[in-house]
């Protein structure tokens, strides 16, 4: 794989404008025609509300100003807080965990996906709908992202306030989800979060605020979408075309183990042989720069990947993408690099790669520059 060729996303991004006018109109114009079609039958599409808690579902606590316990209240209370959700869709909700998402785990990520492949391949949901708490919503898209089959429209949406909050951000963000949920052009886009009128893809979008309402992003690529009261929804570009692996879940409940280790300077290679004595089975390296580290990293890398764990290299920069056998020779070590996926998702995808049988340094890079 050459430099070039791991980049075409920010070659679209960098069309010129005018481009994109042709597009936006079709989207209006398609927009227009469904939501016509949709009255005239009289028929709602039917959406799946999976709760599994986070600041969306907070209520407000004593110990300080501004503090709130996650997860306090319940799916269809919150559906049942934001007016005009039953003119958009035919809602059910079922409550899958009442935790806040820094305590997210396989477990739920199992119930979750399960849930909703069973609703769809049964056909009891046109779209799915997941509250979620932010701190590890990105990681939650992108893994339900590569395990849900189909192109029925996936959801997620969350709050940086809690629902007590004099300006909870909550039922807006809800009520858009749930409106981009029952678009019919939402479908074979894969998982998307819906946050502050924006609309992300599972791939990109990563939090980059520990507590303003414009926190999520998607540096590399941007929104896929927006999401406003005046025009509705906007789809930047057709879902056409779009590619999308599916990997399947471990027999378990449970994805190996695989390790993040931060980079910094004056690094050894303590936490590298500590990961290992912990049995990782990979090792996704948070870099500096292009997915770099100290000598003594990289050393205790190489050794690793000669046992046989897997070596990815991201980084802890916020964007841009991380090259092959620049500054590394990951062609000599055996090391696999993440291109544009971020340290927590290069770690998802590692580990469904793993539980996959898939170890061969050449077959995980092909995995990570799939998408692209």
């Amino acid at each position: 794989m050459t430099k070039h060729a791991a980049r075409p996303a920010i070659h679209r991004r960098n069309r010129p404008l005018i481009l994109a006018v042709p597009l936006i109109t079709l989207a209006l114009w398609s927009w227009g025609i469904a939501t016509a079609q949709a009255a005239e039958s009289g028929s709602l599409p039917r959406i799946l509300v999976l709760a599994t808690g986070g600041t969306i579902a907070g209520q407000a606590d004593a110990r300080a100003t501004g503090a709130y316990k996650s997860g306090q209240i319940s799916g269809e209370q919150l559906m049942q807080s934001v007016p005009g959700l039953d003119k958009l869709a035919k809602l059910n909700a079922e409550q899958i965990s009442s935790i806040g998402s820094q305590d997210m785990n396989d477990k739920v990520w199992f119930a979750l996906a399960r849930r909703i492949q069973e609703a769809f391949d049964k056909n009891e949901a046109d779209a799915v709908v997941i509250t979620h708490g932010t701190d590890t919503l990105e990681e939650t898209a992108f893994f339900l992202d590569n395990v849900v089959r189909g192109d029925k429209p996936v959801v997620i949406v969350g709050s940086m306030r809690p629902a007590t909050a004099v300006s909870a951000d909550g039922p807006g963000n809800l009520y858009e989800a749930v409106q981009v949920a029952a678009d019919p052009r939402s479908r074979g886009r894969g998982v998307m979060a819906v946050l502050n009128d924006k609309i992300q893809g599972a791939r990109s979008v990563t939090k980059t605020n520990t507590t303003s309402i414009e926190t999520f992003s998607s540096a590399n690529d941007g929104p896929v979408g927006y999401v406003d009261t005046a025009g509705g929804i906007r789809f930047m570009a057709q879902a056409q075309g779009l590619k999308r692996a599916t990997y399947q879940l471990p027999a378990g409940e449970q994805l190996p183990r695989v390790a993040i280790v931060y980079s910094h300077a004056n690094m050894d290679a303590v936490p590298i042989e500590d990961a290992i004595s912990h049995g990782a089975k990979g090792i996704v390296l948070a870099g500096v720069g292009d997915g770099n580290t100290s000598k003594p990293a990289l050393d205790a890398l190489e050794a690793a990947a000669k046992k046989g764990i897997i070596v990815v290299r991201s980084t802890r920069v916020r964007s841009g993408f991380v090259t092959r056998n620049v500054e590394v020779d990951d062609d000599k070590n055996g090391f696999v690099v993440s291109e544009d996926l971020n340290p927590q998702k290069a770690r998802v995808l590692t580990q469904l790669l793993i539980a996959g049988g898939v170890t061969a340094p050449a077959e995980l890079q092909k995995a990570f520059t799939a998408t692209w």
